[in-house]
């Protein structure tokens, strides 16, 4: 079942990609930038999936030939005589809407099919995990505009690539391709371009089809860089994994191992 609220489409998929959802920015003539109205109808769709027990998978595309050009510009440079306290009142909002992504406790994929520029760097950033095809382009030209980086990517960028890598990226606002992206780490594979979504949506489906409360443990295990510590690490392992034994979908997931076929898993 599709619903469609422009200027984002929201799928629910069924069958074999039972679980998926995906988010599409749909404003192709506009290179998907984050205008007000496809960044309120972002919010609503992120805290309506927050509250979904259904979702077990999040995808994010673009619509047309651009994944996001980022925020926009003319809604960006529209008050110079703004004051420091009212600009930062204005964009402290916007980030978080779009960051809102990595609050979901189901994991997130961005399908990265064209140029993901600035803000729409930080989204694909954003998400769990990010698939790209040869031609996608990435590039956080914010000090070639004049202005600092935004949306956490001075978080986002070196938690992806490391500091090093992030520095040249930030400092020199180069466009760096697909393949390039995925040797430095910024995305974790690169895909044909020819049928890329569903593929993507694929990887989603066999997310999707893993059982559900281990999913999102191990979500929050990997949160924020990961654990402190080696010894963290344990302490958390030592609590999530009894959860996970305790449940029902152990029992199916042992079963269809010996039976040597695929679980259904319910989240019990």
């Amino acid at each position: 079942m599709t619903e469609q609220a422009e200027p984002l489409l929201v799928e629910r998929l069924d069958g074999e990609r039972a679980g998926v959802v995906v988010l599409t920015l749909n404003l192709p003539e506009r290179r998907n930038a984050m205008t007000a109205e496809l960044t309120s109808a972002w919010q609503t769709a992120i805290a309506e999936l927050t509250t979904d027990a259904s979702v077990r998978a999040v995808v994010v595309a673009g619509a047309g030939s651009a994944f996001c050009s980022g925020g926009d510009v003319s809604w960006i440079g529209a008050e110079a005589d703004a004051s420091v306290s009212a600009l930062r009142a204005r964009m402290m909002p916007f980030y978080r809407a779009w960051l809102g992504i990595r609050e979901l406790e189901v994991p997130t994929i961005a399908a990265v099919h064209g140029p993901a520029i600035g803000a729409g760097l930080c989204l694909a950033l954003a998400c769990d995990l990010r698939y790209a095809t040869p031609e996608a382009r990435f590039s956080a030209p914010f000090t070639a505009l004049g202005m600092h980086a935004g949306m956490a990517a001075t978080w986002l960028l070196p938690e992806a690539v490391g500091l090093p890598t992030a520095r040249e990226l930030l400092f020199t606002g180069r466009t760096v391709l697909g393949e390039e992206a995925n040797d430095m780490g910024l995305v974790n594979r690169v895909l044909p371009a020819h049928g890329f979504l569903d593929a993507v949506l694929d990887i989603a489906a066999g997310i999707a089809a893993t059982a559900p409360v281990a999913a999102r443990l191990t979500k929050v295990a990997l949160a924020h860089g990961g654990h402190a510590n080696f010894d963290a690490a344990l302490q958390w392992e030592g609590l999530a994994q009894p959860i996970t034994l305790a449940t029902a979908d152990l029992q199916e997931g042992l079963a269809a191992a010996k039976e040597r076929r695929k679980p259904n898993f319910t989240g019990h």
